[in-house]
């Protein structure tokens, strides 16, 4: 095998792997009805069953990104991905809620290893700065994908087989990692050599879960129920301890100054509010579908058919949009597209058309998502060095897990409110409900055009590419570099002191 073809294979395990850990989070969504009834459960533990997955690899991402630094990326991918893989095979063959449960949990502490890991060897694949860059512009667009996947697959088995064989998918791309890792992929720089951040570990990680676990219960109870304002306040008083932490520890897990750069916080943001957006397209129109206009898991999965080829076919010229115009504007840009996106589908009603602003929209949105993501993430990794890839990593998968989380809870709850005070007026259960879909997604898009006036006045007076010093930054090595627009160099090289 070439050196070539050893590289695009290598490249495309890693996608494989980036798209299956995704897709989990979506998979169950479309059957959820379903395995309820086949388990019998509650709507707490269905609850419990749709969020495990999402608390624990949001919690340890964090964690997950130092680790590969630390013990070296190969090494976490592929110890990633086995306790994934296990896991999914738990999940699909256990006879009960209590395995489900578990199954999804642990999915989520091998994923929170494996994400971080995989990123950070797309550098170790292409050390060379062009090849590098357009590698991140097809990598961001991936997240996308593999969501719009998990409704696709979810819906798909649910209607002609069983639920369970959705985690067939996981096992077999896990299984593939495992096996092919050493061959396809280097190790990578050796480990970094310094003492695990454990004080801080522990905090973040309890901080986001908890915090997580309080919002999700928001989409079930009211704001004010101890269930809800309770973890949430406690999760902030824990990020808010660990904050303090990483400004006095030696070695911190995070350091904030990595996380403050102005360039940087935007880009997160943008990852942040683009699969906050995402989330809720998926999760209010699969609602919509089913429940407003009454269509089977399969009918609800084909509707998203035409967002998923919007996506693909974007994530493809995602990386000459950026050679040439740069990531930050694509970010901007992408913004811009998406908030027109969920403007059109936020015109839904009970009776609305498929083919008409709803089906637009499902084309529109993607497009500017897939823009997002993938600027995003050029944009988020500048200025990184090779030994904090991993945890550069951990805090772009941070963003784009936790933001579903918050904003779900968010519109969900702003939905709700909105098709009660509708059905007090008078309107019917239908067109209550739709109305209050409409309103979350209209506050949704509004939100995005916000994002991206914000994100230009932010980035605005700084060349693409160009480098903010910081204080007690090292001058003895020089620079790693990446390839942007207009043939400048972005330097991708933080100082070394911690």
């Amino acid at each position: 095998m070439t050196a070539v073809a050893r590289t695009g294979r290598g490249f495309a395990l890693l996608g494989a792997v980036q798209v299956v850990l995704i897709l989990a989070i979506t998979m169950l969504s479309p059957a959820l009805p379903a395995i309820q009834s086949d388990l019998g459960l509650s709507g707490a533990q269905l609850t419990l069953v749709s969020a495990a997955y999402g608390l624990s690899f949001s919690g340890l991402l964090m964690l997950g990104g130092r680790l590969a630094d630390l013990l070296g990326r190969r090494r976490a991918l592929v110890a990633g991905a086995a306790v994934f893989g296990l896991a999914s095979a738990a999940a699909g063959l256990g006879p009960g809620f209590a395995f489900l449960l578990g199954g999804r949990f642990v999915q989520g502490v091998g994923a929170a290893l494996a994400a971080p890991a995989a990123m950070s060897l797309v550098r170790s694949l292409y050390p060379d700065d062009a090849r590098h860059a357009r590698a991140l512009a097809v990598w961001g667009g991936l997240a996308g994908f593999g969501a719009t996947a998990g409704m696709l697959l979810s819906g798909t088995v649910s209607t002609w087989v069983s639920w369970r064989w959705a985690f067939v998918v996981p096992v077999v791309v896990s299984l593939a990692a495992v096996v092919a890792a050493r061959r396809l992929l280097p190790a990578g720089p050796a480990p970094v050599r310094v003492k695990l951040d454990v004080p801080g570990a522990v905090l973040v990680t309890a901080g986001l879960t908890v915090m997580s676990y309080g919002l999700v219960q928001a989409g079930e109870r009211p704001w004010g129920a101890g269930v809800v304002w309770g973890p949430v306040v406690a999760g902030v008083l824990l990020l808010a301890a660990f904050a303090v932490v990483e400004l006095k520890v030696a070695d911190p897990l995070v350091p904030l100054g990595f996380l403050v750069r102005r360039h940087r916080a935007t880009a997160l943001w943008a990852v942040f509010i683009g699969s906050a957006g995402m989330s809720t397209i998926f999760f209010l129109l699969s609602l919509y579908f089913q429940e407003v206009r009454d269509a089977s898991p399969l009918l609800t999965s084909a509707a998203f058919l035409p967002f998923s080829a919007a996506q693909v076919v974007t994530g493809m010229l995602a990386g000459r949009l950026i050679g040439r115009f740069g990531g930050r504007a694509v970010m901007v840009g992408g913004l811009v597209v998406a908030a027109g996106g969920l403007v059109l589908i936020g015109q839904l009603g009970a009776a609305s058309p498929y083919a008409g602003a709803m089906l637009a929209g499902l084309i529109v949105f993607p497009v500017g998502i897939a823009c997002v993501f993938s600027g995003s993430t050029v944009v988020a990794l500048e200025d990184v060095e090779d030994s904090r890839a991993g945890l550069a990593g951990g805090v772009v998968n941070t963003a784009m897990e936790v933001g579903p989380t918050v904003g779900l809870a968010i519109l969900v709850s702003l939905a709700t409110a909105h098709a009660s005070g509708l059905r007090d007026g008078g309107e019917g259960v239908a067109s209550a409900t739709s109305g209050g879909y409409a309103f979350a997604l209209l506050l949704a898009a509004a939100a995005f055009a916000a994002s991206a006036v914000g994100s230009a006045v932010a980035l605005r007076g700084r060349r693409h590419g160009a480098r903010t010093p910081v204080p007690g930054a090292s001058e003895a090595r020089p620079p790693v570099t990446v390839a942007v627009a207009n043939g400048e160099r972005a330097p991708l090289s933080p100082p070394r002191r911690r």
